[in-house]
Formats: structure tokens, sequence, C-alpha cells
């Protein structure tokens, strides 16, 4: 059965288990959060602007709020369940509240065991990628041990373009994402390696196992 949600138009796609700071300013949205921290602290971002009947996106959990003086407010959301809009309600309010159903991938649809295994290998060497990159020597990952909230990790670790996590957000087979996934990581780990290899090499002010390590020209 559809449930009530208030609606958070953002050019953005969360995933569920995925956090988010956002910065609540224009007046409307002000007015959503005050309802929804005095209610269940939930409400749904949604890529859609304007959203309608059909569009998909996630709810989001109030994990933190931190008022400001002129009225606006810092918050970090956590990513839940999935939802589609069934239909916008006529309710008096200055922001968009939506009949929403929520959804998860559909059961029996979990990636091979090899598959799996591939994907968390790619994503672990992702993270240390990023990790050298951000001068970070944390390379132990908590990864989950379902396999949706698992995928859910490594979609939101690869910082893809919008309409590629929209993909993802909308896809309800497990294995379909996972295999997503293997065929786009392979190539953003080539431009990350690339990325850590010149961040590596200028802390070290191009010093390497031999002599002429970094060239340069126009």
């Amino acid at each position: 059965m559809p449930a009530r949600l208030p609606l958070f138009p953002l050019n953005l796609a969360l995933f569920p288990g995925e956090p988010l700071p956002l910065h609540i300013f224009e007046p409307r949205y002000r007015e959503m959060l005050a309802d929804c921290l005095t209610g269940d602290q939930r409400f749904g971002i949604t890529a859609a602007i304007p959203p309608t009947a059909g569009s998909l996106g996630s709810v989001a959990r109030i994990r933190a709020a931190q008022p400001l003086e002129d009225g606006r407010s810092n918050i970090v959301v956590m990513g839940e369940r999935r939802f589609s809009i069934r239909a916008i309600l006529p309710e008096q309010r200055p922001y968009m509240v939506g009949a929403v159903e929520e959804f998860d991938d559909q059961p029996g649809t979990a990636p091979l065991p090899q598959e799996r295994a591939q994907l968390q290998e790619l994503a672990q060497e992702y993270r240390h990628l990023l990790g050298l990159l951000a001068d970070s020597a944390d390379d132990d990952a908590d990864w989950a041990e379902q396999s949706e909230p698992f995928t859910f990790q490594v979609a939101a670790l690869a910082g893809l373009e919008v309409e590629a996590k929209l993909g993802l957000l909308a896809t309800r087979s497990t294995r379909d994402r996972a295999r997503k996934l293997l065929d786009l990581l392979p190539s953003l780990l080539r431009l990350v390696r690339a990325r850590a290899d010149v961040h590596v090499r200028a802390r070290t002010n191009g010093r390497g196992g031999h002599e002429h390590d970094i060239v340069t020209g126009t």
C-alpha cells in the first residue's frame, strides 16, 4: 500500500546505505525539514524535477541536523529503501508530497559467488586508490554480507554520473546491478590508477626507480 512521503527533488541519486550531507535553505524545504523532525525523520529524494507519477527515488532518513541562526540548516541523511511515486498528493504544503511504494530487489537474483568475489576485488582496489589520492592509508572496508547492500556500497564508492547512478538505482535484479558494475569499474580503475600514479609521483617530486619518470610537454 502506498505511503505518504515528503519529496525533495534534487539532481542526484541517493543509494540505500549512502550518507549524504545537505544544506537546507529554501523556505519550503525548511518547513519540510521541520515537519520531518517532528515526525518520522524521513523524506524522499528524487532526481525527477518536477517529480511525477512513476518517478523513482530513495527514502532519506535524517541522522543529524544542525540549525543555523538565520533559519537554514545543515543535515546528514542516510539512504534507505527505494520508492516509486504512485501519485502526487494534493496537500496544502509549500513542498510536494507523494504517495510512494517502496521496493527492494527481486528475490533470487543474487550474483554468482565468483561475480561477487571479482566485484569485491575491483572495489577494494578502487577504494585503496581513492585513499592514496586522499593521503589516507585506511584500506579496511566493511563490505556488507548481503548482496543487495553490497552492490549499493560499490555503486556509491564509484562516484558515477547521475544518469548511471539512476540506472543502477532502478535495477531490481542484484545480479544485473553487479554485472553492470563489473562492466563499469575497469575503465574507472584505469582513470583512478593514472591519477594516483601522478599524485604519488608529485609527492616525491617525480623521483622513481630511474630518471626521467615524468615527461611534460605541450
